[in-house]
């Protein structure tokens, strides 16, 4: 269903968890209170994958209203949405103590990283996928 979204959201999306598992792994021998940095990365990880499907589909939106000759005001509204849901996330796990606001953005950046590593991403993907496919075809035989 992604992929119909847009042909990179699955591997962007993958990225996000690849960056999170490595952060989390690197960082968890160093945090002083466990629980809140493993909270709050995975809450910036969460907001990382949603803000790119959110993207994605305004995209998609956006190409199909440009394509009707439509004029589209909602993109610059669903932008200014998601940067107020993420200050709000940020806000809320503050105020409550839920997370380390601090990796939680470490998390948030997430979607960064991962757009830049997306054609490393892509290239692993489509490896293993040759991989996987020319094993079972060796299986079949």
């Amino acid at each position: 269903m992604l992929r119909r979204i847009n042909q990179v959201l699955p591997e962007l999306l993958c990225g996000i968890i690849i960056y999170g598992a490595l952060i989390q792994a690197a960082g968890i021998w160093f945090a002083e209170d466990k629980v809140r940095y493993t909270t709050g990365l995975w809450a910036g990880i969460i907001l990382a994958m949603g803000m790119a499907v959110n993207m994605a589909v305004v995209i998609l939106d956006t190409v199909d209203a440009m394509a009707e000759k439509r004029y589209y005001r909602k993109a610059a509204l669903y932008a200014v949405l998601r940067y107020l849901a993420v200050v709000f996330a940020f806000v809320v796990v503050w105020y409550f103590e839920l997370g380390n606001v601090i990796v939680m953005f470490a998390g948030v950046m997430g979607l960064k990283i991962a757009a830049y590593l997306q054609p490393i991403t892509h290239k692993f993907i489509v490896t293993m996928r040759g991989k996987n496919s020319r094993s079972h075809e060796n299986k079949k035989r």
